[in-house]
This record gives structure tokens, sequence and C-alpha cells, in this order.
């Protein structure tokens, strides 16, 4: 049984949600959202809140996945979601030019990574991460839509994984990495 699926969403003033056969569009102050409804699950709304329900208990994952969909459509277009990214590594440089981030991440030449639409970027260097050895610059990517918050991040990732022994690469400022010791002479 779904625990998740069964929970209403609040719809916040302002935003309005169009519920169809196969997707609900949220329409909301930071902009226009649409999300896939799996079959066998419908959507309705009542006193200001939106409910999830499905046509039997064979839908109990596609429930949750749905409702889940749907609430971050609704608080993409209200508050918007953003994640950080740590570049760490001496010489690690990181420079953001309109719609595409140029990195110089000790490769024979700079990686240009172009920013799909309704993802920004901006870059900055926090005083808070001194305990981060080698720490150059985080980058505050944010955007309405999750899914394609979070593969952005991953590409950006995946640019230049973080070392397992000094942790230089392109880090999730939220994740804990825990170092290899390394090598202790004789």
């Amino acid at each position: 049984m779904s625990r998740v699926g069964k929970k209403p969403i609040a719809i916040p003033a302002g935003v309005t949600v169009t519920i169809s056969n196969d997707k609900l569009e949220v329409k909301g102050p930071k902009g226009t959202l649409s999300t896939p409804v799996p079959a066998g699950v419908s959507f309705k709304q009542e006193d200001g809140s939106l409910v999830a329900e499905r046509a039997s208990k064979d839908e109990a994952a596609f429930h949750g996945l749905a409702r889940a969909l749907a609430n971050n459509a609704v608080v993409g277009v209200t508050e918007g979601f953003s994640k950080a990214m740590d570049v760490v590594g001496v010489g690690y440089k990181v420079e953001i030019q309109g719609k595409k981030i140029v990195f110089a991440l000790g490769y024979s030449h700079p990686i240009e990574y172009p920013l799909p639409d309704g993802i920004e970027a901006k870059s900055e260097r926090l005083n808070t991460k001194a305990s981060i050895n080698q720490y150059q610059t985080t980058i505050t990517l944010s955007g309405i839509d999750k899914q394609k918050l979070g593969q952005v991040a991953a590409e950006l990732n995946r640019l230049r994984k973080p070392d397992a022994y000094k942790g230089k690469g392109i880090r999730y400022a939220d994740k804990f990495y825990k170092l290899k010791p390394g090598k202790t002479g004789k």
C-alpha cells in the first residue's frame, strides 16, 4: 500500500493545475512544468489540494511515483530547486560565460559545458569551506525541473570524478567524502 500516494498535495495560491488523462500541467510564478501520469493513476482537485487515486492494487508503485512527480512539479514552479557542487583541486577553475560553464580541470584543454534551458548557474568562493583541502569554488545550480537539475549535476560530476585520496574533482557539496589514507613510508 502506497503511503506516499495517499498524501494530498497542497496547491499554493498562484498555482494552476490542468489535469488530462496522461499528464499534469502545473503553472506557477516561476514557470510551467508538465509531468506524465502513469496508466491506472488519476488525479483530482478538491479543497485547494491535489489527490492521486489508483484504479487497483496493481498500480501501488505507480501511485506513489505519480504523486511524487506531481509534488515536485508544484514545488518547482513555486520555490524552485537548487544543488551545490564544490570544485576541489589546485589549479582547477570555473568560469560562467552566459549559458555555458568553462572548466579548467587539469586536462590539456578547457572543458565547455552548455547549460540546458531552464537551468541557471552561479559560481562563488565560500569562506565556510575552509575545512576542505584544496577547495576552489562552489557552483550553485538552480531551476524548476528537479530531474533536469539532477541530470546536469551528475554530468558535471562526471567531468572530473572526485579522487579517492585527495578528493580532487567536482563534488556534491552535501555529500560526505571519506578519503583513503594513502601510502605510509618506512
